[in-house]
């Protein structure tokens, strides 16, 4: 029975009247997935480079997710060729490859999504998720069209190349990432430092003047917002990790601390 697969976040964007919103998954749970990929977001991402993932936990998130009309994004821990192959086989549409500094080392991480003569991905969706194990009519013809590319930009020398990057054939967008870039300008924790501001806008306008879609990773709404009104498509404004976080510390707060009832004698006794 031929299949179809989802349009990637390449089509969503070139499609959308608005920028995109999303969030990260960084728990490693599926059920966590689910939940924030029912919430009415338009996009999620899977993290394997900051989040406790694998290659089975990562399949599982994407099938959480499958049934929600969300656009699912998968950040590789690297720009290895071989867990680029492993995580687009497992089904992953939709690729982030952190810590791009260089033209050259965008037109890697291109080379490895692409099938022969085009590339060097491995070839083997007649036996993987990627091609729902050959159900998928013309995946290896047109796998180009079923997988976006976005490279995430998050050093100082990745600022001074943004423009070269961006104008790489196969890169969709560019993602930028403030936490590292402000780490890479000796401002560890700064992200909302004015020159690591000023290094994200001078990235937007170098990225945009390729005509490539930009994002950010902005979790201060107000920050998030003034990202928007400089051109940003697509935003990540939190995470199911911090949310759990914040909103637990809240409820500790209001609530807690509340004291433990003592146990009576006889449970003492008991061993309970």
């Amino acid at each position: 029975m031929p299949l179809s697969l989802k349009p990637t976040f390449r089509d969503r964007l070139a499609e959308a009247s608005r920028p995109l919103a999303g969030m990260w998954i960084n728990s490693g749970s599926p059920v966590m997935a689910e939940l924030c990929a029912g919430s009415g977001l338009d996009w999620v991402i899977i993290d394997m480079e900051h989040g406790p993932n694998d290659l089975p936990s990562v399949l599982a998130q994407l099938q959480a997710v499958a049934a929600y009309p969300v656009t699912a994004m998968v950040r590789v821990p690297i720009g290895d060729a071989v867990i680029i192959k492993q995580v687009l086989d497992l089904g992953a549409q939709n690729l982030l490859v952190p810590m791009i500094s260089s033209a050259d080392e965008a037109r890697a991480v291109v080379e490895a999504v692409r099938y022969p003569p085009r590339g060097r991905r491995g070839v083997g969706g007649s036996l993987a998720r990627s091609a729902r194990w050959g159900r998928v009519d013309g995946y290896l013809a047109d796998a180009d069209r079923y997988v976006s590319l976005f490279v995430q930009i998050e050093t100082a020398a990745g600022d001074d190349a943004a423009a070269e990057i961006a104008a790489v054939d196969g890169v969709d967008g560019v993602f930028v990432g403030p936490a590292d870039l402000a780490a890479s300008m000796g401002l560890l924790g700064q992200q909302t430092h004015p020159d690591v501001v000023a290094a994200v806008l001078r990235i937007f306008d170098a990225v945009r003047g390729d005509g490539v879609p930009v994002g950010v990773n902005a979790f201060d709404p107000a920050v998030a917002q003034n990202y928007l009104d400089a051109g940003a498509s697509f935003v990540l404004v939190g995470a199911d990790v911090g949310l759990v976080a914040r909103g637990s510390e809240a409820l500790a707060a209001r609530f807690g601390p509340i004291p433990r009832p003592e146990p009576d004698e006889g449970s003492e006794r008991a061993g309970y």
